[in-house]
Parts: C-alpha cells; sequence; structure tokens
C-alpha cells in the first residue's frame, strides 16, 4: 500500500471517546486506511513524555501500512495542556497504575474489534514505558493480543516494585500467547542489555514465540527523529523488522504459535 503509486486508498483520522478503567471517559486518536477493509489493527502506547505529536504521527503511519490504529491518551485524567504539561504532571505523581493502562488499553482493543471496517486481529506496539506497558497488557489479556511490538521497553525488567508497578512484566511470560517483537538499543540504560538478556532468558525458558533485534550504538528512543537519540540507520531497519512481523501473525489466516 505506501510503496505502489497506483493506490487510490487514503486515510482517515479522528478523535474518539473510549469508557476507560473505571467507566472514565478518555480520550483517543484513531487513523485507519479508507474503504471497507477488512484491515487488521493495532493498538498504540504512548511513553513517559506523553501522548504527543510523535505518537500520533506513529499512528498515522501504521494506517499508511494497512492498520486500523488507536492510540488512547493514558494520561487523560490528569486534566488537558501541551503533552509536556500533561506528561511532567504525571511523572511528578509517580506515573500511572498498571492496572488503570491495562483497562484502559483494553478499550482501545474494544473499540477496534467494534469496528466493520477492521478484521478482528488486534496487535500491539508501545516504546519505552509503553512497550512495558505492551508487554504486560499481552500478559494480562491474553488471547485478546494477537502480536506484540516492545520498543526499548523500560521496566520491563524491574528490580524494585511499586505500588502503580507492582509487578516486573518479564516474569509474567509464561502468560503471553502473542508473538512477540522485541526492538533495543545496545546503548540503552533502561532497559540496559544485561536486563534484555534477562528479558529473553525468561521467554527462552517459556517458550515463548519471539524475536529481539538489538543495535548497537543505539540509545534509549531511537527512533525518535527529534531528539538527539535518533539513529537513522538503526531506526529505518527496526520499523521494517515491524512491518515484516506483523503481516505474519495479523492476517486472518494466521493462529497463534
Amino acid at each position: 500500500m505506501v510503496t505502489d503509486t497506483s493506490t487510490k486508498v487514503g486515510m482517515t483520522c479522528e478523535m474518539v471517546d473510549l469508557t476507560g478503567h473505571g467507566g472514565t471517559t478518555i480520550n483517543a486518536y484513531v487513523a485507519r486506511p479508507t474503504g471497507p477493509g477488512p484491515f487488521p489493527a493495532m493498538v498504540l502506547i504512548h511513553h513517559a513524555p506523553g501522548w504527543d505529536e510523535w505518537y500520533l504521527e506513529a499512528t498515522r503511519r501504521f494506517a499508511q501500512h494497512g492498520y486500523a490504529a488507536i492510540c488512547p491518551n493514558l494520561y487523560a485524567r490528569t486534566g488537558h495542556g501541551t503533552s509536556e504539561e500533561v506528561g511532567a504532571l504525571v511523572r511528578a505523581a509517580g506515573g500511572v497504575p498498571d492496572d488503570q493502562v491495562v483497562s484502559d488499553l483494553e478499550a482501545g482493543f474494544k473499540y477496534l474489534r467494534a469496528q466493520p471496517y477492521a478484521s478482528g486481529k488486534v496487535g500491539i506496539f508501545g516504546t519505552c514505558s509503553g512497550g512495558r506497558h505492551a508487554f504486560l497488557t499481552a500478559a494480562r489479556l491474553g488471547d485478546q493480543v494477537d502480536a506484540v511490538v516492545e520498543c526499548w521497553s523500560g521496566g520491563v525488567v524491574q528490580d524494585e516494585l511499586t505500588a502503580m508497578r507492582p509487578v516486573s512484566p518479564h516474569t509474567l511470560s509464561d502468560k503471553v500467547t502473542a508473538p512477540i517483537l522485541g526492538i533495543f538499543g545496545n546503548d540503552d540504560r533502561n532497559p540496559t542489555p544485561e536486563q534484555v538478556n534477562a528479558h529473553e532468558e525468561e521467554l527462552k525458558r517459556t517458550g515463548r514465540n519471539y524475536e529481539f533485534h538489538r543495535y548497537d550504538g543505539a540509545p534509549h528512543g531511537f527512533f525518535y527523529y527529534h531528539a538527539p537519540a535518533y539513529r537513522q540507520e538503526s531506526a529505518v531497519d527496526g520499523w521494517k523488522q515491524i512491518w515484516e512481523f506483523l503481516p505474519k501473525h495479523l492476517s486472518k489466516s494466521q493462529s497463534k504459535s
């Protein structure tokens, strides 16, 4: 769809409301290809800096590649303002509780599966804390998740547990039924290469279907073209891995294995 110049497929984008954790209404950004579909779908999980421009662009990028995509605003309860302002308030409060995040993301899954243009196959994508939440959500929601993309998932191996983050997600590997794509920088400090090793060992021990891609010279957040962390060659290859991974697992004929 992206490279074929004969395509007549466009894109529709809109803001929608979801009924999130505890019945609270939260907002979300939706982008999808035009036409009847059916399209595979993706739930995007924004990072700690917030529900920002990069994540809205990423949502559209998934739509450009043929996916119906939704990105819920996990910070909606904090109020409105710039993503920087809201993100700073959330970080100052210690983040958002795991239970709340998973419930809000489940609302995104339900929204996509209810749409007539969606195929019923739904994957999940997240970077940084969103990568951690992607793996945690896959463990908690089980068969609702058809594919997992976790990018430099800070905290997926968690040394100190808190009331908001009471579990290290990597210890729940045996509960993840979806295939997993992990993308990591070898110059990252959260997760460190050693933590990625520990994460991978649990996936091996529990017999999960996964593939990891690790990039030398890449720090935390190396996809972010607007930041000093950006590493063009590694980012381009990382996106290539995503576009090759998802069709294998989100087509209607595929089952989890």
